[in-house]
C-alpha cells in the first residue's frame, strides 16, 4: 500500500515510534528514523524494518532545535530522495504540579512535543507542495483533549499539537496534502513505566478495561496514512477514556 514511499518517524528508537516504523515499513514504505538519544535502539529498530525489504536509515536529531532539523531533512531527502509521509511522534514528559513546575520543565516539554513537531512539518512541508503529495500524522493525546493532573506541560503540549493539525490541515488541504493526529490514552511504552496508583485509577477509568499497546496506535496511523479523504481529524486510540 505505501510502496514507492518514503516516511520520517521521530521519537522512533522505542515505543509507539518503533511500533509505527514498522507498520508502516510492513506496508512497503521506506522509513526514516529520527532518534534522540539511545543509537543502539534505533539500529535495532531499523533492522526489524529491513525484513520487509525496503530501507530504513536513522538520524539524531533533537527535534526541538530548527536548524538541527532543517538539516536533517536535508540528510534525508538526500538518502532517500522524497519524502511522502511525516509522523510527528517524539515526545517527552516531565511532570509535576503547576503549583511548582520549573519554568525549564514546562518549556523543555513544550520544545520537544509542540515546537519539533512544528520544526518537521516547517521542512518537510517544501517537499511535499513540490510533489503535491504528502501526509502528516501527529502524535498527539487524549492529555490534550480532557487534561491531566500533573501534566500542565504536557497537557498543553498535546492540546496545542491538536490545533497545530487543525491549522495545517486547512492551509495544506488545496495543495494536496492531508494533516491528521492520533491521541493516544493508557498506553503501555517505557514512558508510562510501572503501575503507579494514579495510573490504576486511569485503567479503571477505561471503558474496555485494559491499557493500549504501541501496536494499537499504529493500527491507526496505518489506516490515516492511507486515508485519502480523511484530513484535520483526531482519531481517539484510548479504549474509550476520553468519549
Amino acid at each position: 500500500m505505501l510502496k514507492g514511499k518514503t516516511a520520517i518517524i521521530s521519537g522512533a528508537s522505542r515505543g509507539i515510534g518503533a511500533a509505527v516504523a514498522e507498520r508502516l515499513a510492513s506496508l512497503g514504505a521506506d522509513v526514516a528514523l529520527i532518534y534522540g538519544e539511545n543509537a543502539a535502539a534505533a539500529a535495532e529498530v531499523e533492522e526489524r524494518c529491513r525484513v520487509y525489504g525496503g530501507k530504513a536509515e536513522s538520524y539524531r536529531c533533537d527535534v526541538a532545535h530548527f536548524d538541527a532539523v532543517k538539516e536533517t531533512v536535508k540528510r534525508i531527502r538526500a538518502d532517500f530522495g522524497a519524502v511522502h509521509l511525516l509522523v510527528n511522534n517524539a515526545g517527552i514528559t516531565k511532570d509535576g504540579l503547576i503549583a511548582t513546575m520549573s519554568e525549564a520543565d514546562y518549556d523543555r516539554v513544550l520544545d520537544v512535543n509542540l515546537k519539533g513537531a512544528f520544526n518537521l512539518i516547517r521542512h518537510c512541508t517544501g517537499l511535499f507542495l513540490r510533489s503535491r503529495e504528502g501526509c502528516i500524522i501527529n502524535i498527539a493525546s487524549v492529555s490534550g483533549l480532557m487534561g491531566n493532573a500533573g501534566q500542565a506541560n504536557y497537557s498543553a503540549s498535546k492540546a496545542g499539537l491538536i490545533g497545530l493539525t487543525k491549522s495545517v490541515a486547512r492551509e495544506l488541504a488545496p495543495r494536496g496534502v492531508r494533516c491528521n493526529a492520533v491521541a493516544p490514552g493508557f498506553i503501555r511504552t517505557d514512558m508510562t513505566g510501572q503501575l503507579t496508583a494514579q495510573s490504576q485509577h486511569m485503567l479503571e477509568q477505561i471503558p474496555l478495561g485494559t491499557a493500549g499497546s504501541p501496536e494499537d496506535v499504529a493500527e491507526a496511523v496505518a489506516y490515516l496514512a492511507t486515508a485519502r479523504y480523511v484530513t484535520g481529524e483526531v482519531l481517539k486510540v484510548d479504549g474509550g477514556l476520553a468519549m
